[in-house]
């Protein structure tokens, strides 16, 4: 008896899941879900394991989970509204281009920052595709929220996000499909188009 209760807890979804956002790919198991529960983020696509279930379906309004043969329907949280764009002429910053120093963070905290600032990081970051050639070389960050994560890594407004780790970056699913595979990385390196050069960002996680 205890065993199979015990077992039913293990099954049980969190009581705190929520899906703060969703990528939608050209097919249903091209699509990825971002899960939160107990303070931390996961990614996961269709098929995938994610805290404690198993993604069955991504849509628009929600995130589908299996646990122990129970359907989970976790609903998109609603982000809050973003402020009001800033009017202001773009400034032009003029520095050294090229490799920069790397950074380092502590694993922990990235998570913790993480949970805390996805909501704000999917409502205020824009990006959009730049093509050459009819193919996606890229994502313009055409738009970022300052004081978060990705700011401290040592991206700014208007780079061109052009590879992580190796992986060129050709279109959205594949920036966020590739968050599970860096969860255990050690170091994330990414290279970036600003003002035309290339510049190479790293950063090291303790």
């Amino acid at each position: 008896m205890l065993s199979l209760l015990l077992q039913a807890l293990l099954a049980a979804p969190p009581g705190d899941l929520a899906t703060l956002g969703v990528v939608l790919g050209r097919g249903p198991a091209r699509s990825v879900a971002i899960l939160q529960s107990g303070g931390r983020t996961r990614v996961a696509a269709v098929g995938e394991p994610a805290f404690g279930g198993r993604v069955l379906s991504v849509d628009a309004r929600k995130v589908v989970l299996d646990y122990a043969g129970t359907r989970v329907e976790v609903p998109l949280v609603a982000p809050p509204p973003a402020p009001a764009p800033d009017r202001r002429p773009p400034t032009v910053e003029t520095r050294a281009e090229g490799p920069t120093a790397p950074r380092t963070m502590d694993r922990r905290e990235v998570e913790r920052r993480l949970g805390d600032e996805v909501p704000r990081i999917l409502a205020e970051t824009t990006v959009a595709p730049v093509t050459e050639d009819g193919r996606v070389t890229g994502l313009a960050l055409t738009r970022l929220p300052e004081g978060t994560l990705l700011t401290d890594a040592g991206l700014q407004a208007g780079d061109v996000l052009t590879r992580i780790n190796d992986t060129a970056i050709d279109g959205l699913p594949t920036l966020i499909a590739l968050w599970p595979r860096l969860q255990g990385a050690k170091e994330l390196s990414a290279v970036v188009l600003r003002n035309g050069q290339p510049v190479s960002l790293t950063i090291s996680l303790r």
